[in-house]
C-alpha cells in the first residue's frame, strides 16, 4: 500500500509517538506500508521541524538536531520519492497544500492522510481520510 502522510501528520507523529499519527509513523518504519514523497514535501517538513516552538518541544523530548537530521535521511532513503514538476494538482482553498496533493497523484498513492480541512474537502475527487480514518481502516 502507497500512502501520502499530509506534513501536519507526519509532524504530529514525530512529536507525539503515541498518537494515531505516531502509531502510523511506527507501522511505516516496519514497513507495513510504502511512503511516498517529494523533494519538496521533504524541504517542507524540515523547514516545519525547525520551527522554533516545534524545535523546542523536539528538543524538550530528546530528540536534538542530530535525532531530528537521522529522521529525515531515513525518509530520503527508506521513502519513495516522486517527481511532482509537472503535475497538474490544484487545492483551490490553499495553494500552499498543491505539493501534498501532486504528491499523491505523481506516487499512485492508494491514500492520502490528512487532517487539513483544505484537503478532506476534495474527498469526493481523492482517496483522503483522517489519520483516525486511515488507522481504523489499516491499521
Amino acid at each position: 500500500m502507497r500512502i501520502v502522510l499530509d506534513t501536519n501528520v507526519l509532524i504530529s507523529g514525530i512529536m507525539l509517538p503515541g498518537s494515531i499519527p505516531g502509531r502510523m509513523l511506527g507501522a511505516w518504519y516496519k514497513a507495513c506500508f510504502t511512503l511516498v514523497l517529494s523533494d519538496e514535501m521533504l524541504v517542507e517538513i524540515n523547514r516545519v521541524l525547525r520551527y522554533p516552538r516545534i524545535a523546542k518541544r523536539m528538543n524538550d523530548a530528546g530528540m536534538g538536531e542530530e535525532e531530528l537530521e537521522h529522521l529525515l535521511s531515513l525518509m530520503r532513503f527508506q521513502a519513495d520519492f516522486v517527481d511532482i514538476d509537472h503535475i497538474a494538482a490544484v487545492v483551490p482553498d490553499d495553494p500552499d497544500d498543491t505539493l501534498i496533493l501532486a504528491t499523491f497523484i505523481a506516487g499512485h498513492a492508494d491514500y492520502l492522510v490528512s487532517g487539513d480541512a483544505d484537503l478532506l474537502a476534495l474527498r469526493d475527487a481523492y482517496p483522503i481520510l483522517t489519520p483516525q480514518e486511515f488507522w481504523q481502516r489499516c491499521g
